[in-house]
């Protein structure tokens, strides 16, 4: 099954970016090759970018103050496994410290290192990295993969309070959906939502033999979403056949 997720909010959409950079991130850290840690590099830069808004250090503590608020009515469920609840708590309060911690904005300490900075730089031009471009940049690339992984550590550390906390929210709401399956009639299916649920995510499952792409449109008080016959070398039209998949709405 392919995984669709749809963000209802700007504040989702940015974790969801963050989260995709990130856990790109970690797979290209686990490989030695020097076009992968390049193309780790340019992903660090593309989540501090991310990372650098303003407002979302504020928004992440609002959240996790948010998803603590709605657990405490669960301490008093006698079949709730307090085991697992109190170790959730335990991770939003390890998360609430972290970012209090963290002196100015997510990845800070890249954004102020002049070197890396030219390599940002050079990085939007394309063919901007070539050795008579960044003949430093060309010297670091040719150490010991070793020592590139860590030099590549250290700058990524400069996000970690904001990787833990980003990874546990989406986690936490993805959680409250639950998927069931539903039918698509003629390639269009529609939901209307209750106005007193605070809904953040849709996830979809689509079955990949059906060969069709979501096309979705969501507010608080309607999901629409139309199934596209995909073609990569033109305009994707609407399927009219019926079709079923899974769908969960996430959110407090």
């Amino acid at each position: 099954m392919i995984l669709y997720e749809y963000p209802f909010n700007e504040r989702i959409r940015t974790y969801l970016r963050l989260e995709y950079l990130l856990l790109r991130l970690q797979e290209l850290l686990a490989r030695s090759d020097t076009c992968d840690h390049q193309y780790a590099l340019q992903t660090i830069f593309e989540a501090v970018d991310v990372a650098s808004r303003t407002d979302l250090k504020t928004d992440l503590l609002k959240d996790l103050e948010r998803q603590r608020t709605a657990m405490q009515i669960y301490k008093d469920y006698p079949d709730i496994d307090h085991g697992v609840l109190d170790r959730i708590f335990s991770r939003i309060d390890y998360c609430v410290k972290n970012l209090n911690l963290l002196a100015g904005k997510p990845g800070q300490a890249i954004i102020e290192n002049e070197w890396l900075n030219t390599i940002r730089s050079r990085m939007a031009i394309p063919g901007g990295t070539c050795n008579f471009d960044l003949p430093l940049f060309h010297h670091w690339k040719h150490k010991p993969s070793a020592t590139r992984l860590r030099d590549l550590e250290t700058w990524a550390n400069s996000l970690t309070p904001v990787a833990d906390t980003v990874f546990l929210l989406l986690k936490l709401i993805r959680d409250t959906g639950t998927a069931h399956r539903v039918a698509v009639s003629r390639g269009q299916f529609q939901q209307n939502l209750p106005a007193t649920r605070g809904f953040q995510l849709l996830r979809l499952w689509i079955d990949p033999r059906d060969d069709v792409t979501p096309e979705i449109s969501a507010n608080r008080l309607l999901i629409s979403v139309r199934m596209m016959e995909p073609n990569l070398e033109g305009k994707s039209s609407q399927t009219y056949k019926d079709l079923s998949l899974e769908v969960a709405i996430c959110g407090l």
